[in-house]
């Protein structure tokens, strides 16, 4: 009997690499979507691999952070490939802005704007323009009609771009695997045009803001900062926002997951100017109600939830009425006892796992920092000794009966903590690593292809 959930996805057991396109930057290969992704997918291909996940898309902020979204409909422009040029010309460019021009228009004006005021978020902006003021829009948008243009062909470009890779993947047999951000950035395009959808004041400022308590991660917990939802306002429009930007993502992926999933049940508020996120308090959100709308809509949408974290009942139980596989990450398996979900004797078919994930060490660094008692039951649960743990992690995570298994691609290549994308709680330093593509090889490929086989994954 297949114990699989009913997503395309899960058709069969298979396997993918994490693996953000903001390291596949680097100075010999303009753009992330030219020919390193290509090269990308066709290892992936060729090492029995069927899935690459990336994290969001959007545009970021300073910090570089994809979690940090000006916008949930807009690409990243850093990822153009410039060479490519898309066809059709300005009858495609046209069609393209009319066909998005709900999004576009303020999208454009907004990053126009930005670069006016210097990088000021919108609340510091003079009032006529912070409030949109329609005569101040107005007068703006042809001021800046030039800028506006351009960021507009970004953005055609970037879809013309991804859609391509899409296919390109699709003929090699690799699926997408998404990312939604639970929350916007306080600075986006959403907070400035949809001031209603969220918990701010008139001047748009939250009095709360989000993050989690104490975890894995921080002892003080996570104070991130984004702006919470009104919810009220929400459920009185159908939760049209959601909606809009779950139905926006499904136009990218093959299969997505919705980040800090548990929000959706309750969710921490933390007062804003807190110096940390211990001061929070649970909030209860309308998840149940939210989902329903957007299942009515669409019925098929591939979710998967990222239920890390503190997880009660609550949460298990929705991410359970909506059939959503949920994620296991054998980083979190060791140094407690047999009961442990994240130990892959308690894996089930409806869940992805993986070493780890982008807030964690890689498993190669995780490994040389272990203390005892969690190195010893790592090397008894997994019967090594004098071998690798960094290799056995990955062959436990293909072994697992879950129906996905993610490695980052820093765990593929067996890298150190030099290779840590980013660190939860920090600012600095974070979302710079590169990848080094010379060390995807056609030997490499081979062997995963064999591991891939043996685990029934190819």
């Amino acid at each position: 009997m297949n114990l699989l959930p009913r997503l395309p996805v899960f058709d069969q057991r298979r396997s993918g690499v994490l693996l953000h396109p903001s390291s596949l930057l680097n100075d010999s290969s303009p753009g992330a979507f030219g020919t390193a992704a290509r090269s990308f997918i066709d290892w992936l291909a060729d090492a029995g691999f069927s899935v690459w996940q990336v994290l969001p898309l959007g545009p970021t902020g300073a910090d570089g952070s994809p979690y940090w979204a000006r916008s949930d409909f807009a690409g990243n422009p850093l990822f153009i490939d410039p060479t490519q040029e898309p066809a059709g010309g300005e009858r495609a460019f046209a069609d393209y802005c009319l066909a998005h021009e709900a999004w576009l228009d303020d999208y454009a004006l907004f990053e126009a704007l930005a670069v006016q005021f210097e990088g000021l978020p919108w609340w510091h902006w003079p009032v006529p323009l912070r409030d949109r003021h329609a005569d101040a829009v107005l007068a703006a948008t042809h001021s800046l009609q030039q800028a506006i243009t351009r960021i507009k062909r970004q953005q055609w470009q970037f879809a013309d771009q991804w859609q391509q890779l899409r296919s390109y993947a699709h003929t090699r047999g690799v699926r997408l695997f998404g990312d939604l951000p639970i929350y916007v950035a306080p600075d986006s395009v959403a907070t400035w045009t949809q001031r209603e959808q969220f918990q701010l004041d008139s001047a748009g400022r939250p009095s709360e803001v989000a993050g989690v308590p104490p975890d894995y991660f921080s002892e003080d917990g996570q104070l991130w900062g984004n702006p919470l939802y009104d919810w009220s306002h929400m459920a009185a429009e159908n939760y049209l926002f959601w909606r809009e930007r779950l139905a926006a993502q499904m136009s990218r992926f093959d299969l997505l997951r919705i980040d800090h999933f548990r929000g959706l049940a309750a969710y921490w508020a933390v007062p804003a100017g807190a110096a940390t996120a211990r001061d929070g308090q649970w909030r209860e959100a309308p998840g149940q109600r939210m989902l329903a709308a957007v299942r009515r809509e669409m019925p098929d949408l591939p979710l998967v939830a990222e239920d890390l974290g503190v997880i009660t009942p609550d949460v298990d139980a929705l991410r359970r009425e909506f059939g959503l596989p949920g994620m296991r990450v054998l980083q979190f398996a060791f140094g407690g006892d047999a009961g442990n979900p994240h130990l892959p004797h308690n894996h089930s078919p409806d869940v992805v796992v993986y070493t780890g994930t982008h807030d964690n060490d890689t498993t190669g660094g995780w490994a040389m920092q272990l203390p005892e008692p969690s190195r010893s039951h790592v090397q008894d649960y997994l019967s090594i000794w004098d071998q690798d743990i960094s290799e056995a992690m990955t062959r436990a995570a293909l072994a697992s009966v879950a129906g996905l298994a993610i490695l980052p691609l820093q765990d593929v290549l067996r890298l150190g903590s030099e290779a840590r994308l980013n660190t939860p709680g920090t600012v600095i330093g974070n979302w710079q690593w590169r990848a080094p593509l010379a060390a995807l090889t056609p030997r490499l490929a081979q062997q995963y292809r064999e591991l891939n086989a043996l685990f029934g994954r190819c």
